[in-house]
């Protein structure tokens, strides 16, 4: 909306102080005075003092949650622009009842497929504690690595991401198999896995299990105690979609009781994650601060895509509008 003052921008959660040098902010001077906050303001309260003046802000992925009741605190807000085309952490109807637009910017799908594969590897070699080890003058090999070429991988979920790492896995000379609600044996044929005959069998016969799925009411909680007691005490699960698919507790439990050999995961339920957590200090596992998206390629798009729909905005002719 074109206005005749200087509008006001928040841009959200820039936890590695880098949003400002990602992108030509400079082209809005004289119409947006933009402030960038790197730090994580959790309360709501603070974090209506912080950006109640904004006209549009911009927030990182989920890490700052949009609800409905943030929308009603926040009556100068009318442009809301997230990182991606996707972030189910706002209520983009509540967006509309309040006169909010809503944009999305350009994403790849290559920066989490690459470190779901940094997890996994990192996982079936000991990575972490062979480093440690030689870092502190430890033992000198105190692990037995599990192998990839012949072990099968199997795949929740078969879509953009899903199907990058199944070509790794093909490559590493796996056999990979994957299963979703909606998958096809047409459609898996097409990405050169075998469909799992469902969830359960895809639990029982996989040596590594990776989560590659949307977040929705279908697959909340759809790996689960029962679902992780199917796994092989010799098996690793592996998550760089959303922490609520798999429940947090019984996966604590998994690795704590050893049904599983282990996990590995970039996302959590409450993030940053709480420093009592107990997936801090569960035994075999490895967990990353939500790194998927975090890439300099990925965060040129999410920050120059942010310019441009400022400036598509000002202009009346809103682009890439989500809901």
């Amino acid at each position: 909306m074109t206005t005749g003052s200087t509008s006001r921008c928040a841009v959200l959660d820039d936890y590695q102080g880098v949003a400002r040098e990602r992108a030509d902010w400079p082209r809005l001077a004289g119409r947006v005075d933009v402030r960038f906050l790197d730090r994580h303001l959790p309360a709501r309260d603070d974090l209506v003092a912080e950006i109640g003046d904004c006209e549009i802000v911009v927030v990182m992925r989920e890490r700052t949650p949009f609800p409905a009741e943030l929308f009603a605190r926040l009556p100068k807000l009318r442009l809301l622009i997230t990182s991606g085309m996707r972030n189910a952490s706002i209520d983009l109807a509540a967006a509309a009842a309040h006169g909010v637009t809503v944009c999305g910017t350009p994403s790849n799908s290559e920066p989490p497929a690459e470190l779901t594969w940094a997890l996994l590897l990192g996982l079936a070699r000991g990575v972490v504690t062979e480093n440690g080890n030689l870092r502190s003058g430890g033992p000198w090999q105190s692990t037995l690595g599990a192998d990839l070429h012949g072990r099968r991988l199997g795949l929740l979920g078969l879509g953009k991401i899903g199907t990058k790492v199944a070509r790794v896995g093909a490559a590493f000379g796996m056999d990979v198999a994957a299963w979703s609600q909606n998958l096809t044996a047409q459609r898996a044929a097409d990405a050169g896995v075998t469909l799992a005959a469902s969830k359960e069998d895809l639990l029982e016969t996989s040596d590594f299990v990776s989560v590659h799925l949307v977040l929705s009411e279908r697959t909340r909680g759809l790996v689960g105690a029962a679902e992780l007691r199917r796994m092989r005490p010799t098996a690793y699960l592996v998550n760089t979609s959303r922490a609520a698919i798999v429940d947090q507790d019984a996966l604590v439990r998994a690795l704590c009781e050893g049904w599983i050999a282990g996990a590995g995961s970039d996302v959590f339920a409450t993030e940053p994650l709480p420093l009592d957590d107990p997936l801090r200090t569960a035994p075999n596992f490895l967990g990353l601060p939500h790194l998927g998206y975090v890439t300099g390629r990925n965060y040129d798009g999410y920050f120059q895509g942010a310019v441009e729909d400022i400036e598509a905005y000002l202009a009346d002719a809103p682009i890439r509008t989500l809901g």
